[in-house]
């Protein structure tokens, strides 16, 4: 069971501040979540075989063939700033 504290601890880990009020919906909300899986662990999946993906997919990736790249101007076309041919960023010093 997720506490008032545990959610403190989570949101300093995770560098969020969380006003008082809104603890106490975060503590349901995460009892909430961990009791779905509870739920979950009761499910008998004796005799179910391990699934990775839902869909059965085979290799997804496109053919590794050669083909003609974006010219300069298509690059750039949609760059907010450039010069000389080259995308232009703002100088970090």
């Amino acid at each position: 069971m997720i506490t008032k504290e545990d959610v403190e601890h989570i949101s300093w880990l995770a560098s969020i501040k969380i006003e008082d009020e809104e603890k106490d919906e975060f503590v349901e909300q995460f009892n909430s979540i961990l009791e779905y899986f509870h739920q979950l662990d009761e499910v008998d999946t004796d005799g179910v075989e391990p699934t990775y993906r839902v869909v059965d997919l085979a290799n997804i990736f496109r053919e590794d063939v050669a083909r003609k790249s974006l010219s300069q101007e298509e690059a750039l076309k949609n760059a907010p700033r450039r010069e000389n041919g080259y995308f232009k960023s703002p100088r970090i010093v």
